[in-house]
C-alpha cells in the first residue's frame, strides 16, 4: 500500500511555505539598513554589527523556544544527545555563516554578496548529493540552480556591471558563508529525522546568538543608542529568524534539500524588490530587469523540482 504524503511535501506547500520563508529573509536585507541607522551603527562598525546580530538571533532562538514550547504544550528542552546536534548547528548556521558574511560584507559590494551568496543553493546540492548521499545529482537540477543563479546575477548588476576585483577577506569570506549554510541545512535534514526542528531551531539560535554577542562584545563592539522604534525593528528581525529558519527546517525534514533550497534564489530578488520599497533604491529594482530575474528564478525553482523526480 502506497504510503500517504505528509502535507509539507505537497508541491503547493513546499511553494507557499519555502516562498513565505524567502519573503521574510528577503525583507531582512533593508530592515537590518534601517536597524543600523535606528541604532545609529555605522557601516564599518563590524565588531557593533556582529553585536546587533547576535541579540537578534538570542531573542529569535527565545521567540521560538516559547512559541514552539505554548504549541507542543510542554517546554521545547534539549535531551542531554541532542546538545551535541545544537552546538554544532549553532556552529554553522549562526556563528560562523554570519561572522563571515558580516567580516566578509564590510570587505566587499552588497551586489557582490549577493550574488556570491546565491551560489549556496549549488553547494548545499552538492553537498547533499555528494557527501551525505541524502539524494541523487541530476543534471535538471543542476540546470536549475544555473538559470535561478543567472536570475540572482541579473537582479544584482547595476549600470556600472560588475568589476572582477577579488579579496579573502571579502569575496572569500562571504564564500565561505556559502559553505555553512550548505553543510548547516544539510545537517538540519539529517537531525530532523529523529529530533523536533523547531526545538533545534529555537535552542541553536540561543546558543549561536549568545556566541555572537561575546564575540560582538570583546571585539569592542557597544550599542550606545536605544529607541522605541529600534526595539521594534530588532523584535521585527528576531520573528524574521525565528519564523523562517523554523518553517524552513520543517520543510527540510519532509522534502530533498534540492527542492528546499532552491527557492533560495528568491532571497535576493525579494531583498532587491522590498529595498526599493522601504529604502527608495528604485534604480537597481528597475522594471524589466527585476521581472527578468523573477522569471528566471522561477523557471529554475521548476526545472530543478522536476529534476528532483529523476
Amino acid at each position: 500500500m502506497k504510503q500517504k504524503k505528509h502535507i509539507m511535501q505537497s508541491t503547493f506547500m513546499v511553494c507557499f511555505c519555502a516562498l513565505i520563508c524567502c519573503a521574510l529573509w528577503g525583507s531582512a536585507f533593508p530592515c537590518i539598513k534601517i536597524g543600523y541607522e535606528l541604532f545609529d551603527i555605522p557601516s564599518n562598525a563590524v565588531a557593533t554589527q556582529i553585536l546587533f546580530a547576535g541579540l537578534r538571533f538570542t531573542l529569535a532562538g527565545i521567540l521560538v523556544i516559547i512559541i514552539g514550547s505554548i504549541l507542543n504544550r510542554e517546554w521545547l528542552l534539549p535531551q542531554q544527545e541532542t546538545i551535541p546536534k545544537i552546538f554544532k548547528l549553532s556552529l554553522l548556521q549562526t556563528v560562523l555563516q554570519y561572522l563571515f558574511f558580516y567580516v566578509g560584507l564590510a570587505n566587499t559590494t552588497g551586489v557582490k554578496a549577493s550574488i556570491i551568496e546565491g551560489v549556496n543553493v549549488f553547494i548545499a546540492i552538492l553537498v547533499a548529493s555528494l557527501i551525505f548521499r541524502q539524494e541523487k545529482l541530476t543534471g535538471a537540477k543542476m540546470l536549475g540552480c544555473l538559470v535561478g543563479f543567472i536570475g540572482v546575477v541579473l537582479v544584482n548588476i547595476n549600470g556600472n556591471g560588475l568589476d572582477m576585483s577579488l579579496s579573502f577577506l571579502g569575496e572569500g569570506f562571504i564564500f565561505l558563508s556559502t559553505i555553512a549554510y550548505a553543510f548547516s541545512s544539510v545537517y538540519l535534514k539529517r537531525y530532523s529525522k529523529t529530533e523536533n526542528p523547531v526545538l533545534l531551531s529555537g535552542w541553536q539560535f540561543v546558543v549561536g546568538g549568545m556566541i555572537m554577542m561575546a564575540t560582538g562584545f570583546f571585539m569592542g563592539g557597544r550599542l550606545t543608542r536605544i529607541t522605541t522604534m529600534g526595539v521594534c525593528m530588532l523584535l521585527y528581525l528576531a520573528c524574521i529568524s525565528a519564523v523562517a529558519y523554523s518553517l524552513w527546517g520543517i520543510l527540510l525534514k519532509y522534502n530533498p534539500v534540492s527542492k528546499v533550497a532552491v527557492f533560495g534564489f528568491m532571497n535576493p530578488v525579494f531583498g532587491v524588490i522590498l529595498s526599493a520599497l522601504l529604502l527608495g533604491e528604485t534604480e537597481q529594482a528597475s522594471g524589466i530587469k527585476s521581472i527578468v530575474a523573477l522569471i528566471l528564478v522561477s523557471i529554475g525553482i521548476y526545472i530543478t523540482a522536476k529534476g528532483e523526480k529523476e
